[in-house]
């Protein structure tokens, strides 16, 4: 199973950099533009534009996540128990910086880091349509701020299916002047909410290396 769905995820994330941009014509309109030179109206977009919550929770790293792993691009690190979790650079993804496999089951995780920085409401749209390309069936499933560590990320969870394999993605977005962070687990769709709390004590190692103590 890990590898068709490393193979799948290859597939299905894009890296923001590599996403489409907007840009205003001279009559005002807001359009996306695709590095193969076209372009479509914002209006076109089926993603519907709603207010993203915010969860008044307050989450922390968790006291057994003692390892801390530290970015080569950005002034980021993510604390992970390495006795539940292994970790590697980037291999069956070579836009990952890290990638992480949960030791005793089907669930996985990687880090995209880019030096640029998006506005975190931008990055739920270009996340949406960039994984739309490959799974025509996804939807978000839920959708909310969260104050991680002290640091303001969006907090995505999409289904969508690829040949067949239903999946889930359930991941942080982060991004500052310094460059922007996505930090996702997935798997499966019918072991998700098995794997929730796993997911969630690894995303929650997110910090920001100047509060690193």
């Amino acid at each position: 199973m890990k590898k068709v769905i490393m193979l799948l995820v290859s597939l299905f994330c894009v890296t923001l950099l590599h996403a489409q941009q907007k840009a205003v014509t001279e009559t005002g309109e807001e359009v996306f533009l695709y590095d193969d030179g076209t372009w479509k109206y914002q209006d076109e977009n089926v993603l519907k534009e709603t207010e993203i919550a915010t969860n008044p929770k307050k989450y922390k790293k968790d006291k057994k996540s003692t390892f801390l792993i530290k970015s080569q691009s950005l002034n980021v690190g993510y604390w992970i128990n390495p006795k539940v979790w292994s970790f590697s650079k980037g291999k069956e993804n070579p836009e990952a910086e890290y990638e992480f496999k949960l030791k005793n089951g089907d669930l996985y995780g990687m880090i995209i880091s880019e030096q640029v920085e998006i506005p975190l409401a931008t990055m739920k749209g270009i996340a949406f349509d960039n994984a739309k390309s490959i799974a025509p069936d996804l939807r978000i499933v839920k959708e909310e701020y969260r104050d991680i560590n002290g640091l303001k990320v969006l907090h995505l969870q999409m289904n969508g299916t690829m040949q067949g394999i239903k999946f889930s993605y359930f991941g942080y977005y982060y991004s500052d002047e310094n460059g922007t962070v996505q930090f996702i687990t997935y798997t499966s769709q019918n072991l998700l909410e098995k794997y929730k709390p796993v997911s969630e004590t690894l995303l929650n190692g997110l910090v920001l290396l100047d509060e690193v103590k």
